[in-house]
């Protein structure tokens, strides 16, 4: 019989530097063993220090490379990155709906490591009402988990109360990411909807300025663990466990003059 392959689709932005976006997420599907395919919602001129510009792609033409990957190839899981508009967040929700696939994960990308905008202001409403209700896990950071819930988050009560809150979407699992906190440690905080419980995942913070590309990285790992059969709680352990080994061993390198990137592929190249 012939083999199959482990089918990850992203559907994201493109950084011309390599560190974030839809190569972030085909490095780390490469690394996890997936095969990786891509439907390219916009281009960025943009390198370690900032983003210098943003070709937002027409949603038709968006919405015509999901439907090219899914009508003939398919996926196991599916990875939501950046969604510029509101009208692409629309037509993006609407085209996944018509196929059938595995897993969906969103990453609510809205600012890039640098600060820059990567999200229109009337397409976060979008993102709560067409897409989020669709998504297995949903991952924002915490400053994104604030533009979600509309207040700033400092203690742990409150952070519980917004996974919560996006929960109420409709979908099935909420990642709150702790890197943007401070302290020695980096904990991301997991909501399981249907069960109402709360698992922490611990991690410590890694002094460096590479981590362009961190939260890409991490959605990616997890929608692969999904599509290799494990539950929502594994793939986000094991996919916390990849991102601080590529966080750590990029930590050595120096490349540009900015926030560079995680090393991908750390545990097959120095």
């Amino acid at each position: 019989m012939a083999k199959t392959y482990v089918r990850v689709l992203t559907i994201a932005g493109s950084d011309s530097g390599g560190g974030a976006g839809i190569q972030a997420d085909l490095k780390t599907f490469a690394a996890l063993g997936c095969y990786g395919m891509s439907a390219i919602t916009a281009v960025t001129a943009q390198n370690t220090c900032g983003v210098d510009g943003i070709f937002p792609l027409p949603p038709d033409f968006a919405v015509s490379q999901i439907a090219a990957v899914l009508t003939d190839i398919g996926a196991d899981a599916v990875k939501v990155g950046m969604l510029f508009s509101a009208d692409l967040i629309a037509a993006v929700a609407g085209e996944l709906q018509k196929h059938a696939f595995g897993y969906l994960v969103v990453d609510p990308v809205m600012v890039a490591q640098s600060g820059d905008r990567l999200l229109e202001d009337d397409a976060v409403d979008a993102l709560r009402r067409h897409l989020l209700p669709m998504a297995d896990v949903v991952t924002p950071n915490l400053p994104e988990a604030e533009v979600l819930v509309g207040r700033t988050l400092q203690t742990t009560a409150e952070i519980q109360s917004a996974a919560r809150k996006i929960a109420a979407s409709g979908c099935r699992s909420v990642l709150i990411k702790g890197g943007h906190g401070e302290g020695e440690s980096s904990d991301d905080l997991l909501y399981l909807t249907a069960a109402k419980r709360f698992r922490r995942i611990a991690g410590r913070r890694i002094a460096t300025a590479n981590n362009h590309g961190t939260g890409c990285t991490l959605s990616s790992a997890i929608a692969c663990r999904l599509a290799r059969g494990d539950s929502i709680e594994t793939a986000v352990t094991r996919a916390k466990s990849y991102i601080s080994g590529a966080i750590r061993a990029g930590a050595a390198y120096r490349i540009g003059s900015g926030s560079g990137p995680v090393h991908h592929f750390y545990e097959f190249w120095d």
